[in-house]
């Protein structure tokens, strides 16, 4: 039988949601702590790497045992990496400007404000974008080649991810380069090179739920969709630019690099 298990995919939404909301309102609790919301950031990851670990487990009579494993360990290697990451990045900062921005216009309790449009919106977006890692769960049909074929769209983006990230914060560890805009490497090519891994990561992904059946494919294609929104005009891209504008040299930067998808520098005269 290689029928979508709808109703037990049903029934265990609400425990993914359940799993999103303690991982925010455990985060919720450290930041009260230390006094600053810039930990939520690192929770992002890890609230993903959850709700697949919880899925894996309650799919276990209804999915196949390989694609179980396969959509779990991508989202896990995927999810931790980003958290130890934005971990190390953060260490020692004080708190993220755009929270500081949000917060300033909070109208009374600023944490309880910081809880309603951080960490349970946060929440939400991960219950949402993780739809793929959960409908992929859920369908006994046996890994096919369009599986296969998601995990390398996923293994370019992670690639982009890491790489990226390691260039630009060996970047900025040079005194030499401080004022100065990131336009080697992978950045050479892309303005966002995290962004586009993020980009592939998810659509990667997808076409592992894709790859379990067209019930799978419908439940979840909300989530890369959505991604996109957030990655190219939402709080990803638009925003680090907003915030770049004026810099030294970033308008020669933005004339020859592409704004999102990789290509070679344009050349001017």
């Amino acid at each position: 039988m290689n029928a979508f298990a709808w109703e037990v995919f049903a029934a265990n939404l609400g425990w993914a949601a359940a799993t999103s909301l303690a991982v925010m309102l455990g985060t919720f609790a450290i930041a009260l702590n230390r006094g600053v919301h810039r930990v939520v950031d690192v929770a992002w990851g890890v609230a993903f790497a959850a709700v697949a670990v919880v899925t894996f487990g309650l799919s276990a009579p209804q999915g196949d045992p390989g694609r179980r494993l396969l959509v779990t360990g991508l989202t896990v290697v995927w999810g931790l990496r980003l958290a130890v990451h934005i971990a190390r990045r953060g260490s020692g900062h004080g708190e993220d400007p755009r929270y500081e921005a949000m917060l300033a216009r909070a109208r009374g309790n600023r944490n309880l404000y910081a809880l309603q449009m951080i960490y349970l919106l946060q929440g939400a977006l991960v219950w949402l974008v993780s739809l793929p890692v959960q409908a992929a769960q859920y369908t006994p049909r046996p890994l096919s080649a369009l599986g296969w074929a998601g995990t390398a769209v996923w293994a370019v983006g992670l690639s982009f991810e890491a790489v990226g990230d390691a260039q630009l914060a060996r970047f900025k560890a040079d005194p030499a380069n401080r004022g100065r805009i990131m336009d080697r490497g992978l950045w050479r090519l892309t303005r966002h090179p995290n962004y586009f891994g993020d980009f592939c990561v998810w659509w990667g992904l997808f076409l592992v739920a894709c790859d379990g059946g067209w019930q799978a494919a419908a439940v979840s294609v909300a989530s890369p969709l959505v991604m996109s929104v957030l990655l190219i005009n939402g709080s990803g891209k638009r925003l680090l630019e907003r915030h770049m504008a004026g810099r030294p040299g970033w308008d020669a930067y933005v004339a020859r690099t592409s704004a999102f998808f990789p290509r070679s520098p344009r050349r001017h005269r």
